[in-house]
């Protein structure tokens, strides 16, 4: 009885503790779910906001906002194809790690561009601008190439899978067409046969027809069924023929009796 209580509550302990678990891992996915959209939410409307700026009227804040949103569509668009081709191939590992590296730089830039679109001195902002678009031109230069060599490696792992496809099913349709070359031969063999005259064969080749039906073939005949038939050409006796074995025709009158008058 002991046992099974022990064993019931370790049972209830083992349901209790997977439930925990369980809900535990259910909120931690919903708040990364929430916080992933609100992480999106705040992007989209920073973006656009910056796009507002940058195309409103002219000066040192627009030139910081185009800066600032050249350089997050940049490097926004390298994490996501770097992400997406790691997945598939291992080797964009490397290059994810370099992004990473210059993430940080780029996320120190966006900073300090946006702590220069509070600053009230707007000749001294003016007078960082050209070195600050040399700085966003270098980070982007440096995104842009990691995703457009990720894209060309893609691009080309894709072609060569493609032309292997295509040589494979070429091959099959070759395979699949077998049965068109299988038929021309067929063809030809009938057509050859047909060009050649039968020869008798079996039995029927063994038999040979008279050359004669006077009375030549006759004697020849006689002459040949009087040989005995162990081939030593002796000849047989010659008895007279059983009229009961004559052969009989149609167009022949019955012989009549003989009288005995």
């Amino acid at each position: 009885m002991a046992e099974a209580i022990a064993i019931l509550a370790l049972l209830f302990v083992a349901f209790v503790a997977l439930g925990v678990y369980v809900t535990v891992k259910a909120v931690k996915a919903a708040k990364r779910g929430v916080d992933r959209t609100i992480t999106q939410a705040r992007r989209t409307v920073e973006d656009t906001t910056l796009r507002a700026k940058s195309y409103g009227t002219g000066g040192v804040k627009a030139e910081l906002a185009h800066l600032r949103l050249s350089l997050r569509t940049s490097m926004r668009a390298t994490q996501d194809a770097l992400e997406a081709g790691a997945v598939e191939d291992a080797s964009l590992q490397e290059s994810l790690e370099l992004f990473r590296r210059l993430s940080a730089h780029g996320h120190e830039l966006d900073a300090d561009l946006k702590r220069l679109e509070r600053d009230p001195d707007r000749a001294g902002v003016a007078a960082q601008l050209d070195d600050l678009r040399e700085r966003t031109e270098r980070i982007t230069h440096s995104a842009e190439s990691l995703r457009w060599a990720a894209r060309d490696r893609a691009r080309n792992f894709a072609d060569d899978d493609l032309a292997s496809l295509s040589a494979q099913i070429d091959v099959e349709a070759g395979a699949l067409r077998h049965w068109a070359g299988r038929e021309q031969d067929d063809l030809s063999w009938v057509e050859e046969a047909a060009g050649r005259s039968p020869e008798p064969s079996g039995p029927a080749a063994d038999r040979t027809e008279p050359t004669g039906t006077g009375p030549e073939a006759r004697s020849a005949e006689e002459a040949g069924a009087g040989r005995d038939a162990s081939g030593t050409g002796t000849p047989r006796a010659i008895t007279a023929k059983d009229p009961r074995q004559q052969p009989y025709y149609s167009w022949q009158k019955s012989a009549r009796p003989e009288t005995t008058n």
